[in-house]
């Protein structure tokens, strides 16, 4: 019997591989039950022959064909002694060439195993089959999976989530399905992630119809990203944000979770549209808010850790989930705080006191000077009105001067309380940061904080009886421009004493600017016209010669 190819044979009864395997054991039979024996002539490169192995040497595998002819089959092809084949044991080979460097036949039983089973798989199997199968190794481009034949996975098919290392999938078995095949080539390329996508759409489809708000699933964890984790429902990935993580307070995801965990979760809101899940891990358990004025009572006393400063505070963790806030201001009674970390660092433990508590807003005030006696309780005692007190100018303001007169007391010096007689515009004009001053203590009001005090109160007002009595209507005097406007002049008469000469008492009646009669810093003569003690002011008219 004539030796044939495969190929004719898939071509000649279609892709049944009962068929062609019933016609390849046909072509098989023993020597000795075949019609005809073939002669060496009958033989060509890339034809598959049975044989029998009639010796196993070191360096070779003879084996008998037939036709009083013998090939041998390089050593190499077995990947180990236990893997050759046994004398007189029957083999399937190809014929690589019909004479090589010896003379003989050169055979592969590697080959004859390869051409068999590609044919077979072509037999079983079209373009968009499935096929399952083990993968081997990793090549250029992708991977090599083993359906019975080695066939190309690439690495963009082999997963539809991307992966770090395709290394990773060496050794699993694998769902495929094939893509394509090309029989000039004997080649067979597969993809996995198209029957995931396939698969993940029916599942997606099921889910979206039957998932409601509020229930409880089970996922996988399959990526996190610094705002959270996408947890894969079976279909769909929901997103767990990270401030659905956990009540307490955590800086990234990766503290809660890891990926491929399985994680407990709840539908916090379904978007059926944009095919959008949002998920919660927190809202499975009570939030630590409930009921937290009644743990939390206003002024109680409380310890807790600093976690988190900011530049108008500090946060206090008082239990797993509840934070509450130092403000600056509620530090120190007598320091003043610019920075909380003058006061506290962060992971210190500290004792606080409880000033208000919003259950609905989830926000807790704290204190820390509440726990000091306040010193303000005092101030009505120790600064009585009238009594004169010393401090040190602390800060200086449009409409005055903070003057500290003990740690934590301040009092305001207003403009107005500067000086009889002088017009104040600011506090500059009188007094300078860090001056100290003697004052007189006008008011109290310690629910507010607020001491008033008076620096021109240290004297009598001149304006009862010195001012009356030196400058009557009819004196005359010198004095020096300060100030032009467009209604007049005013005229310094003392330090902190002015009048004003009017444009009229300026001009002699003739109309003319200000400016353009007198400047700033001229000296002269002025006679007093006007003197009113009740609106503290003095008319002057100039004196020409």
């Amino acid at each position: 019997m004539k030796l044939r190819a495969i190929n004719p044979l898939v071509r000649k009864y279609g892709p049944k591989p009962e068929v062609v395997e019933a016609e390849l054991a046909s072509m098989w039979k023993e020597p000795a039950q075949q019609k005809a024996m073939p002669s060496a002539r009958h033989f060509s490169e890339e034809s598959l022959v049975k044989g029998r192995i009639v010796a196993s040497e070191k360096d070779r595998v003879i084996v008998d064909i037939g036709a009083k002819t013998v090939g041998v089959i390089n050593p190499r092809e077995f990947s180990s002694e236990e893997d050759r084949p046994k004398v007189g044991q029957e083999v399937t080979v190809l014929i690589e060439e019909l004479e090589n460097e010896e003379g003989l036949i050169g055979l592969s039983k590697r080959k004859a195993d390869r051409k068999i089973n590609w044919e077979l798989v072509v037999a079983r199997h079209k373009e968009g089959d499935t096929v399952r199968g083990k993968v081997a190794k990793k090549i250029k481009g992708g991977l090599l999976i083993d359906i019975g034949v080695p066939a190309f996975l690439p690495a963009s098919q082999v997963s539809i989530r991307r992966a770090r290392d395709i290394n990773e999938f060496i050794g699993d078995e694998l769902e495929c399905e094939i893509i394509k095949i090309d029989q000039a080539r004997e080649n067979i390329v597969v993809s996995a992630r198209k029957l995931q996508e396939r698969n993940r759409e029916r599942l997606k489809d099921a889910l979206l119809s039957e998932i409601q708000e509020g229930q409880v699933r089970e996922g996988v964890v399959k990526n996190i990203a610094d705002f959270g984790a996408f947890v894969d429902l079976g279909g769909i990935d929901g997103l767990l944000h990270i401030t659905d993580m956990t009540w307490g307070r955590i800086q990234h995801p990766s503290e809660i979770v890891k990926i491929n965990d399985a994680v407990k979760v709840k539908v916090l809101k379904v978007d059926r549209e944009r095919e959008r899940i949002a998920l919660g891990m927190k809202q499975l358990s009570d939030s630590p808010w409930k009921g937290i004025a009644d743990r939390y009572p206003v002024g109680s006393k409380h310890k807790g850790k600093v976690v988190n400063i900011m530049s108008y505070g500090a946060f206090v963790r008082l239990e797993e989930g509840i934070e509450g806030l130092v403000h600056v201001s509620e530090m120190s009674w007598t320091k003043r705080v610019n920075d909380p970390r003058e006061v506290v660092q962060l992971g210190d433990d500290v004792e606080i006191a409880i000033l208000g508590v919003n259950e609905e807003k989830q926000e807790i005030s704290l204190g820390m000077k509440q726990l000091e006696t306040n010193p303000w309780e005092r101030a009505s005692e120790r600064y009585q009105p009238g009594a004169k007190v010393k401090g040190v100018v602390r800060n200086l303001t449009t409409y005055g001067a903070f003057v500290e007169i003990e740690p934590g007391i301040d009092g305001l010096l207003h403009v107005s309380d500067m000086s009889w007689t002088r017009k104040v515009s600011h506090p500059n004009e009188m007094v300078k940061k860090g001056d100290e001053l003697e004052c007189v203590v006008l008011a109290v009001d310690t629910e507010k904080h607020r001491i008033a005090l008076g620096m021109k109160q240290m004297r009598t007002d001149p304006w009862e009886d010195e001012i009356p009595e030196k400058y009557r209507v009819g004196t005359s005097l010198e004095g020096t421009i300060t100030k032009i406007t467009n209604f007049g002049v005013f005229v310094q008469l003392t330090d902190d004493l002015e009048g004003l000469l009017h444009i009229s008492e300026l001009a002699d009646g003739k109309e003319s600017k200000p400016e353009e009669m007198v400047k700033v810093g001229e000296v002269i003569k002025v006679k007093v016209i006007k003197l009113d003690p009740k609106e503290r002011k003095i008319g002057l008219k100039a004196i020409t010669e």
